[in-house]
């Protein structure tokens, strides 16, 4: 009998991602976040992106936004000046009641009727797909208090970080229980940038008792919903991989290059955890070429994809603009070809 054919630059079926999310042998490494265009990459580019839209992305994203405090009718001003992180939506703790008080309403979110239509769509193209929303415990709450501020909160008022947390968290479960309900999606994804460049932003014993927590709750209501949980989260994770998958994550993403070591992170979590795997666009994209970037994308690909799976690919975070071109095109073009030939020989 002659072997179906497929078109590996097609867009992969919904049940081919959860084969790599769940380690069941896919015939094909999913691209996810790949074509991630990241600061300035359009206006640098233009119209000369769509011809890279040839490539598959291999996951359809419902995204909401929860950072939209100026609609949350907090009875105080936001501050709209200097750093992001500096900012401050909630700079007095006594206020956290009249903060909490003013936490949106999922229930009540408009904005699931265009959700509604793009996951039927989805759906209807056998499209695998994730509701999504960034921050998480962590990213949000320095949002909320400020970078500084917030890590000065986790010595000095631990209850009141609790108190936010657990409010938070309360948020996110009642945005996945509609999200489940009216949606249907495949998965869950969501951000927390834990990492700097060299060790997480507090200890790991800080972060057991601050924020594994909420991070279990969030995992226990996915699992007893059939949820694929996948994380974004910067810099080294490394001392709480474990941490994670116990509390549920499915996927991580990106173990960045640079911070934490590949090859250790894939032979000590590569049972517990899938990876999608980022190609560095730090200093991979920007500073190698063509055939550098394609030594990578197999490097990765070698290290992360076992051979029942458990992995995915992605842009590290966004793709910014001075990348050459011709580097993307050669990540996403190594991407297709040897995620293909790598799951092949797997599948013989």
């Amino acid at each position: 009998m002659t072997p179906v054919q497929w078109d590996p630059f097609a867009p992969l079926p919904r049940a081919e991602v959860i084969k790599a999310v769940e380690r069941r042998g896919p015939r094909r490494v999913p691209l996810v976040m790949a074509r991630w265009w990241g600061e300035g990459l359009v206006e640098h580019y233009g119209e000369r992106l769509t011809a890279l839209e040839r490539y598959p992305e291999d996951a359809v994203f419902l995204w909401i936004d929860l950072s939209n405090y100026a609609e949350w009718g907090l009875p105080w001003p936001l501050k709209q000046d200097g750093a992001y992180d500096a900012r401050c939506v909630l700079e007095d703790w006594t206020r956290l009641d009249e903060f909490i008080a003013c936490l949106p309403d999922p229930e009540a979110d408009p904005r699931f009727d265009a959700l509604k239509a793009q996951a039927e769509q989805a759906r209807g193209e056998d499209r695998y797909v994730l509701f999504a929303c960034w921050r998480l415990f962590f990213e949000r709450p320095w949002e909320i208090r400020g970078m500084k501020t917030l890590i000065m909160d986790f010595c000095r008022h631990p209850d009141m970080v609790h108190r936010l947390n657990d409010a938070l968290c309360n948020l996110y479960l009642g945005y996945l229980r509609r999200a489940a309900r009216e949606l249907r999606p495949d998965a869950y994804w969501t951000s927390d940038d834990l990492g700097h460049q060299r060790h997480l932003f507090m200890s790991p014993k800080m972060f057991r008792e601050l924020l594994l927590p909420y991070y279990r709750r969030i995992g226990a209501f996915l699992r007893e919903n059939h949820l694929h949980w996948w994380l974004h989260s910067c810099g080294n994770n490394t001392e709480i991989l474990g941490d994670l998958a116990d509390a549920g994550v499915d996927v991580f993403h990106p173990v960045q290059k640079g911070t934490m070591d590949e090859t250790t992170v894939a032979r000590q979590h590569g049972g517990a955890l899938s990876f999608l795997a980022g190609v560095d666009v730090q200093h991979s994209l920007q500073e190698a070429d063509p055939a550098g970037v394609r030594r990578e994308v197999r490097f990765l690909i070698d290290t992360f994809d076992r051979p029942d799976g458990g992995m995915c690919l992605a842009a590290g975070n966004g793709i910014v603009a001075g990348t050459p071109f011709e580097n993307i095109d050669a990540f996403l073009d190594e991407a297709i070809r040897y995620g293909s030939a790598h799951r092949a020989a797997f599948l013989c």
